[in-house]
């Protein structure tokens, strides 16, 4: 998948950026924290609100096979920027960051042209001016960002300076800057990529009087459990009744669907909206302590089960995409480096990549996903320890944004990553997967199955609830070998190889 672009067409499109012709695309990038599958309307959820979700899924593309690349934040959003699996650059789990090295798509998008900007979650390293792995960094221009994740009145970083307080919804924020760089890039006749990754709908949950009151009426029996998350009052962990916490979480799903609409009605007022990609996913499963009230799917956040990794995944772009669609080839969150790369005719990065592009499925040419989507939870732990050499200065892995949940006794976040010792057989264990246009295959020590080995056909068996690992012993060792092979290849990446 080392694929460049022709370099003179590319230079050509490069000056027809600049020069502000208008077939050159826009795009429009959306994500969502911790919202899972089951919660849009669209997928049948029995309380969510999600008019504008679900008006751009009946209007636009709908992906309903759309994957996290990891059933966790920090590691998905590496695959984001890289089109990489995130344990090729040690960002394993959250709190992990990139590697100054790694190519991101806004890196891409800036040599060709655009004004690109950055707004809201981060995770992939503090977002202070000296860090490394900040969003300027790693090829945005402007950004007005947070180190974790923020509830209402959000304390954010513009530009790597001292963090300031915003008043009000953070969903509605982020946009409302969002607009204004979109406005600035128009204004300098500069085709424009933004970023908006969510704070929402992570916990602690909180709502404005309005978005909670929609969710007044939820189930009686909802009271009669508990959930545990941080405390809004203390940022430790609590147990709160399920009724009340799903009223505020299912509020803060509703007011950054409702931030969704105002990007779309900008767009369209300031006549971008034609040739602008607009483009929403989430970053990983519904976690516990939305204890699943619309599960359809099993697992959530953590796991490798289809409710820990499947998302929802839409996308919008009048020009391109003149009819509603609804597709279910396999996409995942690596694929979108190289989808926008084709779309701006950019080239990619002579690097291994694990997503490919999905101009064939908006084209409608794609019916089956052409390359295989792997998975793998690194056990981290069993391989580095506080011996282990930092790969960046600590001091500039010390994030500066405060936040409400408190973890190590403090209200910021540190981030780390360390240099690999090199490659072993004892490294490739953890939870992984490997997944085709039919079955997926997952590996997992802990399974109480002496095996370790489950099996599933997801055409017919979309809850995996039927294991056909015993029936089926060569598409498990064919698999099994593929997933080892990828798994070899992304630990050579990780010594730093690449680079």
């Amino acid at each position: 998948m080392l694929i460049l672009v022709n370099s003179s067409c590319y230079e050509k499109k490069k000056q027809d950026k600049r020069s502000g012709s208008n077939d050159i695309p826009n795009f429009v990038l959306l994500m969502g924290d911790d919202h899972g599958w089951d919660e849009v309307g669209y997928n049948g959820h029995p309380h969510v609100k999600t008019p504008v979700l679900d008006e751009m899924a009946s209007q636009g593309l709908r992906f309903d096979r759309f994957y996290s690349g990891h059933p966790s934040c920090s590691p998905t959003r590496g695959s984001y920027m890289t089109g990489r699996h995130p344990n090729r650059y040690g960002t394993f789990a959250p709190n992990w960051s990139i590697r100054p090295e790694e190519i991101s798509i806004a890196h891409i998008l800036s040599e060709a042209g655009y004004a690109c900007g950055h707004y809201g979650k981060w995770h992939l390293g503090p977002v202070k001016g000296d860090s490394p792995t900040s969003p300027g960094a790693m090829g945005f221009q402007e950004w007005l960002s947070h180190d974790n994740f923020f509830e209402l009145d959000p304390v954010l970083s513009r530009n790597g300076e001292t963090p300031q307080k915003f008043e009000g919804e953070s969903s509605q924020i982020i946009i409302d800057q969002a607009i204004k760089f979109i406005k600035k890039a128009v204004d300098n006749s500069q085709p424009f990529f933004v970023v908006v990754w969510y704070g929402s709908p992570h916990e602690p949950y909180s709502g404005l009087p309005e978005d909670l009151a929609l969710y007044d009426d939820l189930p009686a029996e909802y009271a009669e459990k508990t959930v545990g998350l941080t405390s809004n009052e203390t940022g430790e962990r609590v147990e709160r009744p399920l009724r009340k916490v799903l009223r505020e979480r299912y509020a803060e799903i509703t007011a950054m669907d409702r931030s969704i609409g105002l990007m779309r009605n900008f767009l369209m007022e300031a006549e971008l909206r034609d040739n602008t990609l607009l483009w929403y996913c989430g970053d990983n499963g519904t976690p516990p302590s939305a204890a699943r009230t619309g599960m359809t799917l099993r697992g959530e956040k953590a796991t490798m089960y289809e409710g820990g990794i499947r998302v929802p995944g839409v996308m919008e772009w009048p020009n391109r995409l003149r009819q509603s669609a609804v597709t279910q080839v396999i996409s995942v969150t690596s694929d979108i480096l190289p989808t926008l790369c084709e779309l701006a005719g950019a080239p990619l990065p002579t690097r291994p990549l694990d997503g490919i592009s999905l101009v064939p499925v908006i084209d409608r040419t794609m019916q089956i996903r052409s390359h295989p989507v792997f998975f793998w939870s690194f056990e981290a732990n069993k391989v580095f320890n506080e011996e282990s050499v930092p790969y960046i200065d600590p001091q500039l892995q010390e994030g500066t944004t405060p936040l409400i949940k408190m973890m190590d006794g403090k209200y910021t976040r540190s981030f780390r990553n360390y240099r690999y010792p090199g490659i072993s057989e004892s490294h490739f264990g953890g939870t992984r997967v490997m997944m085709d246009n039919q079955y997926k295959l997952i590996i997992d020590e802990q399974l109480s199955d002496p095996s370790n080995i489950e099996l599933f056909d997801l055409n017919s068996d979309p809850s995996e609830s039927k294991n056909l690992a015993t029936v089926n012993p060569d598409i498990v060792e064919s698999m099994q070998r593929q997933l080892y092979e990828w798994q070899q290849s992304v630990l050579n990446s990780l010594t730093g190889a690449d680079y």
